[in-house]
C-alpha cells in the first residue's frame, strides 16, 4: 500500500513522503506531526466526518472537502478586529 502512495505523491504532487515509525512507548514530539493532528481536528467537527455514514469512498472524500472548505471560509470571513 504504501509503495503506490510514494509513487503517487511522487509523481502527481511532486512531494517527497517520509513515513516515521514508532521507536519508543510513550509520547514522543515528532516534526509536523501536529499540523495533521490539527487538520484531523478541524474535520472531525462535522458530523458526517466522524462516523462512517458514506457507503462510498468518494462520498466520503466528498464531506472531508466540504468540511475543509467550511473552516477555509471561515477563517477567511474573519474580521481583523
Amino acid at each position: 500500500m504504501f509503495g503506490r502512495l510514494l509513487v503517487w505523491a511522487r509523481t502527481v504532487l511532486h512531494l517527497s513522503v517520509q513515513i516515521v515509525k514508532r521507536s519508543e512507548p510513550g509520547f514522543v514530539v515528532l516534526p509536523r506531526r501536529w499540523v495533521v493532528e490539527r487538520t484531523f481536528a478541524w474535520i472531525s467537527k462535522h458530523r458526517r466526518c466522524v462516523r462512517d455514514y458514506e457507503t462510498r469512498p468518494a462520498h466520503h472524500e466528498a464531506m472531508i472537502h466540504i468540511a475543509m472548505i467550511m473552516v477555509m471560509s471561515r477563517r477567511l470571513a474573519r474580521t481583523g478586529n
